[in-house]
C-alpha cells in the first residue's frame, strides 16, 4: 500500500478537512522507529487570581500519591502529571512599578519580561514562548498557533492601575509590541479550523448547512468515501473516531445556538455565539484545541480561562460572589472555601480536557502522551499578589521523554521560563534565552 500524504485533505464547498495521524501516513521503513518521529505539541492553559496554594500543593515531594483538594479531579490522570513548585515570574513583581499585579502576571506568564507600565498605545512586553514555537515550527501546519479564551481580549484602556488592557487579557505576544488576540467564540474557531480560508465560501457553507440541517461532514462525503477505500481496518477506526468527535462538537454548537442558551453582547440583545454555561464554554474551546492537535492543524496553543483580575460569578457552583473578590480573602475561612471551590472547578474542566486527550490514540501512544500542556497562574496567592512559588503543573510525557507522576520542588525563585526552554527544545524550537531564563530546568526530561 502506498503511503498516504500527511497533508491529505477532504474538500467540499467552503471546507477543507485535515485528517488525524493515520498509520497509512507513516512510511513502512519508519514504523520501526516511530517513537523517534512522534509529532509533539505544546499548550499553555492560564487561570487567574491565583489559587488557594495550601490546597493545591501535594503534601510530599516525589511520587504523586493522594492529591490535595483542588487537584483531586485529576486523580485518575496523576500518572500523566508533574506538579512543579518553587517556580517564579520575577518580572510580574512590581520592581518599582507600583500596583498592577494582575496585568503584570498575565503579560509576563509566557514572556518572562517586565511589561512597560502604560495604559496608552506604547505597550511593550516580550515575545511569548508559544510565539517562539510558532516562529520555528509554525510553517509545518496550517496554523502557526492557536489562541483561545473565554473572555475577549482588550487592546486599549486602563484595566489595572495604569496598565493597558492589552496586558491583562493576552498571554500570547508575537513580539514586544503586538499581543495576539484570542478567539472566544467556539463557532468561529470551528469554521476557521475546517474552512478553506475564503471567508465568503465559508459563510456560504455555514448558511447552507444551517438551512439544510447538514453537518460539515456531509460536504466531504465523496472525498471521505474515496479515502476510506484505501485504508486498513485500524485507520478506518481512527477515521470514524475523528468524524464522531467532529460531529459531536458540531451538534453541541448547534444545540446551544438553537436553544437560546447563549451569552448576550454587553448592553445589547444579540447573542454572541458563546454558551452561557461557563464550563461548557471552556470544554468547547478545549475540544477545538484537541481537534486542531489531532488533525495537525497546529502544534501550539494557548488557552485563557479568563482575563486576569476577572470578577466573574460562579453561581453555578454556589459562589455567586465575584472571583476576584474571593481571591482577596484576607484569611477569611468563608472566602477561602469559596476560592477553593472555584479553583477546583477550573481543574475539573482541565480534567475533562486531559481525559479526552488520553482517549485519542495515535500510532505511538495517545494525544496526551505526545503533548506538553502547562496549566497554571501568574499569581500564587490572590490575596498576597505574589509571583513566586506559582501553581504550575505539566501534563503529558512529550513522547515518553518525561518521567511523570511526580511532585518536583525547585529552589524558590527558579524562573518559570526555564521550563519553557525545555519545552521549546523538545518540540524542535530550541532557543538559548527567553525573558529572564537562566538555563533549562533540571529534573524534567
Amino acid at each position: 500500500m502506498n503511503t498516504l500524504d500527511r497533508r491529505t485533505l477532504l474538500k467540499g464547498m467552503g471546507t477543507m478537512m485535515a485528517l488525524p495521524m493515520l498509520e497509512s501516513m507513516i512510511p513502512l521503513t519508519a514504523l520501526a522507529t516511530a517513537p523517534k518521529a512522534r509529532t509533539l505539541r505544546s499548550a499553555y492553559f492560564f487561570v487567574v487570581n491565583g489559587v488557594d496554594i495550601g490546597h493545591w500543593t501535594p503534601a510530599a515531594e516525589g511520587a504523586l500519591k493522594e492529591l490535595p483538594y483542588i487537584l483531586e479531579p485529576l486523580a485518575e490522570l496523576k500518572g500523566s502529571l508533574n506538579v512543579l513548585t518553587g517556580l517564579t515570574q520575577f518580572h510580574a513583581f512590581a520592581n518599582g512599578d507600583g500596583p498592577g499585579d494582575h496585568a503584570r502576571s498575565c503579560a509576563c506568564w509566557l514572556t518572562g519580561v517586565q511589561p512597560r507600565k502604560t495604559s496608552g498605545a506604547d505597550i511593550h512586553n516580550g515575545t511569548s514562548v508559544d510565539q517562539v514555537a510558532a516562529q520555528h515550527i509554525g510553517h509545518l501546519t496550517k496554523f502557526a498557533s492557536l489562541e483561545l479564551g473565554c473572555e475577549r481580549s482588550g487592546l486599549a484602556g486602563d484595566c489595572d492601575s495604569g496598565y493597558s488592557c492589552a496586558y491583562s487579557s493576552n498571554i500570547s505576544w508575537r513580539n514586544e509590541t503586538t499581543p495576539v488576540a484570542k478567539e472566544v467564540n467556539p463557532r468561529l474557531v470551528f469554521e476557521r479550523l475546517f474552512g478553506n480560508g475564503q471567508p465568503s465560501e465559508q459563510a456560504e457553507s455555514l448558511a447552507r448547512r444551517q438551512m439544510l440541517q447538514k453537518s460539515i461532514l456531509d460536504f466531504v462525503t465523496d472525498d471521505a468515501a474515496r479515502l476510506k477505500a484505501r485504508l486498513g481496518s485500524r485507520d478506518l477506526m481512527k477515521m470514524d473516531e475523528y468524524f464522531t468527535a467532529v460531529r459531536e462538537i458540531e451538534e453541541r454548537l448547534i444545540r446551544f445556538e438553537n436553544s437560546g442558551a447563549m451569552a448576550m453582547i454587553a448592553g445589547g440583545t444579540k447573542p454572541t455565539g458563546i454558551p452561557q454555561d461557563y464550563g461548557e464554554h471552556i470544554r468547547l474551546m478545549s475540544d477545538m484545541m484537541i481537534l486542531a492537535f489531532q488533525a495537525d492543524l497546529t502544534r501550539t496553543c494557548t488557552m485563557m480561562y479568563a482575563n486576569d483580575g476577572s470578577n466573574r460569578s460562579y453561581a453555578q457552583i454556589g459562589v455567586p460572589e465575584g472571583h476576584h473578590d474571593m481571591s482577596h480573602h484576607g484569611g477569611d475561612p468563608v472566602k477561602l472555601e469559596k476560592k477553593r471551590k472555584i479553583d477546583r472547578y477550573h481543574v475539573e474542566q482541565l480534567a475533562y480536557t486531559l481525559k479526552r486527550m488520553a482517549e485519542i490514540k495515535e500510532p505511538e501512544g495517545s494525544l496526551l502522551d505526545n503533548t506538553m500542556l502547562v496549566y497554571g497562574a501568574g499569581i500564587s496567592d490572590g490575596n498576597a499578589h505574589n509571583h513566586d512559588n506559582l501553581p504550575i503543573l505539566m501534563a503529558g510525557s512529550a513522547g515518553g521523554t518525561i518521567k511523570t507522576g511526580r511532585h518536583i520542588k525547585y529552589r524558590d525563585g527558579t524562573p518559570l521560563t526555564n521550563l519553557y526552554l525545555d519545552i521549546l527544545e523538545r518540540i524542535g524550537a530550541k532557543t538559548d534565552k527567553l525573558g529572564d531564563s537562566t538555563g533549562q530546568l533540571a529534573g524534567i526530561f
